[in-house]
């Protein structure tokens, strides 16, 4: 227990919709008697759950509900999860923005937040005034902040800068400053949002490798939420995944990206499971697609780098022989981007009349950058078309760490591969 350093325990946070604080005097007053009889607030038996697409039944909604999440010194979370989740009600309620409803939050040592651009600075201070100002809140005294002072400006940047108002600076600039005093002030556990996506390149591999320092080298704690999975994947050495103001995975930070990704996105099937029955003379053809992950567990949505499985299904009420399949990546362009087919490693295949059989195609670093894709099927013999399917298939590639670098790859076009440069000197 004694690595324990943040614990929170039966958390939740309701909300009343379109009003401002609980709601009216007539509710406010039934809080009241029922809290001088000693009594539960009758609210909280109430409220929908905390999904934005529903209209729901009632006026309170639970934006976090049963959160129970215990984090060791030295440890990086990533919290994952889609827009609305309760991700940032959740670390606001951390860094004591807002409180919870109920449930408790222990913690040792200070906290640092980075939630949103320029969080916790005076817009009309110069930035060394705001320094000291969140050194201060912070519980630091001026010769702490001091010492510290010239390491926060020379890492944010913004020396020119330094002694104009913040409220002249550009969001970046903010960004910079604002995680270059959260990340320097030592800080016994660093809150990030999503508010890095808003630097640019150069920030965010610094700001990247200054949480690194700061979990590994300096033993300090990192919550990070972020929706760039390649960074996540990188940095964080455990994960959980918000859905709906409910943690609905806790694990390995691979696990809860996969269980992520599979459940994030709504694929779209266009043309297997409903197709018309498909005529040819062996009577062959597609019956469905599935990916899997390193694991064999299916997936919708998919990362750069990773290993996965194509797997098709078919039938046929023939045998066939020398068999050929294809399988085609298209982007949203409609341009092939690569194909995968057993003819070009000198594969064919004998196959047996059955009603439901599959093949495997099986990427060990799938290859292909953020983005929508498309695939088109086709089954073949030496003479033959059996089955030809265009657009049948869309997914999303979420991006990924293809290079083992910590960065995602930020090409549009190609595809990724592997290669090595060598300086002659």
């Amino acid at each position: 227990m004694s690595d324990i350093i943040l614990k929170i325990e039966n958390l939740s946070k309701q909300y009343r919709l379109g009003v401002v604080g609980t709601g009216t005097i007539s509710h406010d007053l039934n809080r009241w008697w029922h809290k001088v009889r000693g009594l539960e607030d009758p609210y909280l038996k109430i409220g929908d759950v905390n999904n934005r697409a529903t209209k729901g039944n009632s006026e309170y909604v639970w934006a976090l509900q049963d959160i129970n999440i215990e984090v060791k010194r030295g440890e990086v979370l990533g919290i994952i999860g889609k827009n609305g989740a309760g991700k940032s009600t959740l670390l606001k309620i951390l860094s004591k923005v807002t409180g919870p409803t109920v449930g408790s939050i222990k913690s040792k040592g200070r906290i640092a937040s980075l939630l949103e651009v320029g969080t916790g600075f005076h817009p009309e201070l110069t930035g060394s005034e705001n320094i000291y100002l969140n050194g201060a809140i912070l519980g630091m005294t001026k010769t702490e902040i001091k010492a510290k002072f010239n390491e926060i400006v020379e890492f944010s940047g913004c020396e020119r800068y330094i002694d104009t108002p913040v409220k002249r600076y550009s969001s970046g600039m903010r960004v910079r400053l604002a995680f270059a005093v959260a990340a320097f002030l030592e800080p016994d556990i660093l809150v990030i949002d999503e508010v890095l996506a808003v630097g640019d390149a150069e920030f965010q591999k610094k700001a990247i490798g200054k949480m690194q320092d700061i979990s590994k080298g300096e033993g300090r704690t990192v919550l990070f939420v972020s929706h760039n999975m390649a960074t996540v994947k990188s940095l964080c050495t455990r994960g959980i995944v918000l859905e709906n103001g409910k943690v609905v995975f806790w694990g390995d930070t691979d696990d809860a990206i996969d269980y992520y990704i599979s459940k994030a996105y709504s694929v779209n099937i266009n043309a297997l499971d409903y197709r018309d029955n498909h005529k040819s003379e062996y009577d062959f053809c597609f019956t469905k697609l599935k990916i899997l992950n390193r694991n064999n567990n299916e997936v919708i949505d998919l990362l750069s780098g990773e290993k996965y499985s194509f797997r098709l299904f078919y039938k046929t009420k023939k045998e066939i022989n020398k068999v050929g399949f294809r399988i085609m990546f298209l982007d949203d362009n409609n341009c092939v981007r690569f194909i995968c087919n057993n003819y070009f490693s000198n594969k064919s295949y004998n196959i047996k009349k059955c009603d439901e059989d599959y093949v495997d195609c099986t990427i060990d670093k799938f290859p292909l950058p953020k983005g929508r894709f498309n695939l088109r099927l086709t089954c073949f013999s030496e003479n033959d078309i059996l089955d030809d399917i265009e657009n049948c298939y869309e997914f999303n590639v979420l991006g990924g760490d293809f290079y083992r670098t910590g960065k995602e790859q930020q090409a549009k076009l190609g595809v990724l591969v592997n290669y090595d440069f060598k300086l002659n000197n």
